[in-house]
C-alpha cells in the first residue's frame, strides 16, 4: 500500500520530496512520483502535501 500522487492536483512544490524519510519520492516532469518499492507507507507525505495531492492506496 504505497502512497499515490494525483498528478492533476500536484503543483510540483517538492515539499513531499524533502519530507519523505525513505527518499521514495522524486520529481518527474514537474510532478511528484512515488517509488512503491522504496515507500514504507508512513504517510508523512500525505500530511505534508499542501494541496492534498497524495493519498495512501
Amino acid at each position: 500500500m504505497a502512497a499515490k500522487v494525483d498528478a492533476e492536483k500536484c503543483t510540483g512544490c517538492e515539499t513531499c520530496v524533502g519530507e519523505c524519510p525513505s527518499e521514495a519520492i522524486s520529481m518527474v516532469d514537474g510532478k511528484a512520483v512515488v517509488d512503491p518499492d522504496t515507500c514504507v507507507d508512513c504517510g508523512v507525505c500525505v500530511d505534508a502535501c499542501p494541496v492534498e495531492a497524495i493519498s495512501m492506496e
